[in-house]
């Protein structure tokens, strides 16, 4: 076949109604969990201010500087196709009055963002993410529900081998003695980093330690820790964090090297992680932390914060992989066939009936053959036929079939939801 001129745009791509099935799995499972521990659902915009991700994001995280879709519109504006959820969650926060609301504020969202990387496996230029933030409260329990909702979502999922990564990266009063100090210990070693962090050394010097690079990865282990530098507000609020998890269970492991990529975040950050069977490669599915200064980057007013996103592609590949059944369609409770054109009209009308009565039907409209749909019927394995034929349809009647007995008996066209509720509660 030759190749079509027309296809999804490269790192896009199409969610068959087989992929549905995972991703409706997916949304499911979330708002369960999200209504359980009392959130509400809000959408943003698609697109959004430049400038919202420019300040919230920062300037030198690869967000902003590699991977945002930005352009200018019609009447002169800099909008994006937003590339992520929590800086959105907050402008609305502040725009739509939420500061007045009894706090914390607790938001869940769904939907699609967009970046412009490297398509590769699980990662797209369009993807869906869901997340969830809690605005309004620096408790550290907030921080812990945040991973405890995440970590249960994926359990739900039958996500195998979860390990929650930890660390805290501290606030504006102890960071800043931990950027010199891994200013000074980089210092000697700038020749040897990559070239990406040789310029986040001087722009951006946290997010040396999220380099993957193996070259940087060992230096970074060797690197200065943040939890040497943190001050006792922010040991205590870490400390606060993993009594919580060890009260419920949650298996972690505290990493004195983990950063996330944005700049807004303050104190907790984390990673979920899924290990393989034997306990070692790891893959990340989704992270989060606490924000408590992005709201001073967006509106000027510094309002305490914590959040988690989850992408949703990735999930679903974990799925797949897991082999985990996503099935919801309900079996058929009846089959309804038809002999002629008089006698699909009425089909049609039965039909409507039955789903009035929240009863399932399946049915072969596009066939007129008898035979045909009693053997579609018999291979799915419904037992009790409604037959409409032109006589029936004329006369007002119906033939129901015992498929197990082969017995039919005829009864009058209104009484027919009626009947078929009586013989399947028969037969359970």
């Amino acid at each position: 076949m030759a190749k079509l001129k027309f296809q999804t745009p490269t790192g896009m791509h199409d969610i068959l109604p087989e992929d549905q099935l995972y991703y409706q799995k997916v949304f499911d499972t979330a708002k369960k969990l999200f209504d359980y521990y009392g959130y509400s659902r809000i959408e943003t915009p698609i697109l959004e201010s430049t400038d919202l991700f420019v300040r919230s994001v920062g300037e030198n995280t690869d967000i902003v500087e590699k991977e945002m879709y930005s352009f200018k519109t019609k009447g002169g504006d800099m909008v994006v196709l937003r590339p992520e959820g929590t800086a959105p969650v907050m402008r609305a926060y502040f725009q739509n009055g939420m500061v007045s609301m009894p706090q914390p504020v607790k938001l869940w969202y769904y939907g699609p963002f967009f970046r412009y990387e490297r398509p590769q496996a699980g990662r797209y230029r369009q993807f869906h993410q869901f997340g969830a933030e809690v605005i309004g409260d620096s408790d550290p329990l907030f921080d812990m529900q945040t991973i405890v909702i995440l970590y249960n979502i994926l359990e739900d999922l039958k996500i195998k081998n979860l390990i929650v990564r930890i660390n805290s990266i501290g606030d504006e009063t102890c960071r800043g003695e931990y950027k010199k100090a891994l200013s000074k210990f980089l210092r000697n070693k700038k020749n040897d980093l990559c070239r990406d962090c040789q310029k986040r050394s001087k722009t951006n010097i946290l997010r040396v330690l999220d380099c993957k690079e193996p070259k940087c990865r060992e230096i970074i282990s060797q690197a200065p820790q943040t939890m040497d530098y943190l001050c006792e507000s922010c040991k205590n609020h870490l400390k606060e964090v993993l009594e919580y998890l060890e009260e419920l269970k949650i298996p972690y492991i505290l990493d004195p090297f983990l950063v996330r990529g944005l700049d807004y975040y303050t104190k907790t950050v984390f990673e979920v992680e899924t290990q393989d069977n034997e306990g070692g490669r790891q893959e990340s599915l989704a992270g989060g932390g606490r924000y408590d200064i992005l709201g001073k980057a967006i509106a000027g007013e510094a309002v305490p914060a914590c959040g988690m996103a989850v992408g949703v592609e990735r999930i679903v590949q974990k799925m797949r992989d897991n082999n985990v059944d996503v099935s919801t369609k309900r079996s058929a409770e009846v089959f309804l066939a038809q002999i002629g054109p008089i006698a699909k009209k009425r089909g049609m009308v039965i039909m409507e009936e039955f789903r009035r009565a929240n009863m399932k039907v399946a049915e072969c409209f596009n066939k007129d053959s008898l035979k045909y749909q009693l053997a579609k019927a018999n291979k799915l394995g419904i037992n009790n036929v409604v037959i409409i034929g032109q006589k029936e349809a004329i006369q007002n009647i119906a033939i129901i079939r015992n498929m197990e007995t082969g017995k039919q008996s005829e009864i009058p066209q209104e009484d027919i939801v009626k009947e078929i509720k009586k013989r399947i509660k028969e037969e359970n």
